[in-house]
């Protein structure tokens, strides 16, 4: 690969990686914070609201941070894609226009008057704020996924004389089927990252006995809320992804599997190490014919093997494309049996006492993050070598008059940046979180020394 191009592509993927820390966490809790609204308007506990404000402040953190570790990717389209921003801004224009314009300013006007306008604005319209907030998250992810989704499976659109992507119909670009699927994965996904979050920094709270009745609040509502998303994370929204993914991306489906020979009855591969230069998969651990059940509900179907494929059609990093898919489905199958087992205990009335459980929860906290990371990566090695798949190369989509290491100084003050951002991060959110939800009564305060 050219070193420029290998760069380009780092650089790229660094930024989004980390930028994705943050919206993830935000559009996640947008969701939990109106649930922590409505149940206040519905009981009259003030300590809802109490765990309500909590929540915002690390919510503005993250939107916060979002902002900052976004706007430069905006830019890296133009720097370090050029061509392909020259080829296809006809196309992706339009949703990332509707992104900046509706979704962020509708979400950031109505996130400070929800911050801002508690005392000004009667319970119920507070609840609208709070509404518009999660309503202007969840079309700001909406409009992002479709972009994405059109790369994936490009529709709506039309060569012109000079092959630039010019866009056909606005419905087709919107309506992608590509999109529902991946739109609703990735949302529900980031209702599983807030909830054990949520769940994580409660449990902190009930195993140093502070703010005790916040945090049961929050133990109660994100185990609730997680056990409900993650099970939607395997079906519909899985299932789904998959199923698109083997319908129009067959060679994605081969690799991440370490699929290599054409099989009626395939397996599910549960462990194994890929071997591509003997194109075979190192000591295996599967489930018989599951594979071709789950893809097309059958279980003698054909499922193709990646030597059924050119070899220029292989996504050019098997082995991470396939650890990363691995590692996204192990880890979310163990968030998935946490959560069950803490909704049990919960049910029996049972976890708040549990220490085990809590230490659990609390320990369990980085793990959606990295899920998460590596669902995205499945997605973005997966469609490689294509940067429009089917259509464009990545190879013909980068700025080739940027040279490598103007690529790399700016990827290494980028990363010292970041990292800056990063401490500041951590420092802002400590802080929040020592304050906590509310002041602590002397008793319990007392109860504590």
């Amino acid at each position: 690969m050219d070193s420029a191009l290998a760069l380009h592509r780092l650089h790229f993927a660094f930024t989004i990686t980390f930028h994705y820390l943050f919206p993830q966490l935000t559009m996640g809790l947008a969701l939990l914070i109106v649930i922590l609204k409505t149940l206040a308007l519905r009981t009259g506990n003030e300590h809802y609201n109490q765990a309500a404000r909590f929540w915002v402040k690390i919510f503005a953190i993250n939107f916060a941070m979002g902002v900052v570790t976004g706007i430069p990717m905006e830019f890296q389209f133009g720097t370090n894609w050029a061509r392909f921003s020259r080829n296809a801004g006809g196309v992706i224009g339009q949703t990332l226009a509707m992104e900046g314009v509706f979704s962020f300013f509708l979400e950031s006007t109505f996130l400070g008057l929800f911050v801002l306008g508690e005392k000004w604005l009667t319970p119920k319209m507070h609840w609208v704020s709070a509404f518009l907030v999660f309503l202007g998250s969840w079309l700001s992810g909406f409009f992002i996924i479709a972009t994405d989704a059109w790369m994936q499976h490009p529709v709506g659109y039309k060569l012109g004389p000079n092959g630039q992507f010019i866009l056909d119909s606005f419905w087709g670009l919107i309506l992608n089927p590509w999109t529902l699927w991946q739109y609703l994965h990735n949302m529900i996904a980031a209702v599983v990252t807030a909830s054990f979050v949520m769940t994580s920094i409660g449990a902190f709270y009930l195993l140093t006995n502070r703010f005790v009745e916040h945090a049961r609040i929050f133990v109660r509502t994100g185990v609730i809320a997680g056990t409900v998303a993650t099970i939607l994370m395997i079906f519909p929204t899985g299932d789904g992804q998959g199923r698109m993914v083997a319908d129009h991306q067959p060679v994605t489906l081969a690799a991440m599997e370490g699929l290599f020979e054409t099989s009626a009855g395939a397996p599910i591969v549960l462990a194994g190490q890929p071997d591509t230069d003997n194109l075979k998969l190192d000591n295996p651990i599967t489930v018989p014919k599951a594979l071709s059940f789950l893809t097309y509900r059958r279980w003698e179907a054909e499922v193709k093997g990646l030597k059924d494929f050119p070899r220029d059609d292989w996504p050019d990093n098997i082995p991470l494309l396939y650890y990363s898919y691995h590692i996204m489905v192990g880890l979310g199958t163990l968030l998935i049996l946490l959560m069950l087992l803490c909704a049990w205990s919960l049910w029996r009335g049972r976890l708040f006492q549990n220490r085990a459980l809590l230490w659990a929860l609390l320990l369990a906290l980085p793990f959606p993050y990295i899920a998460t990371t590596a669902g995205w990566m499945t997605a973005e090695l997966g469609r490689q070598p294509w940067l429009i798949y089917g259509v464009m190369r990545t190879d013909q989509g980068f700025s080739s008059r940027v040279s490598a290491g103007n690529t790399l100084f700016t990827l290494l003050g980028f990363m010292g940046l970041y990292m800056v951002l990063g401490i500041l991060f951590l420092f802002l959110v400590h802080r929040e979180i020592d304050h906590g939800p509310a002041q602590e009564p002397a008793a319990e305060l007392a109860g504590v020394q």
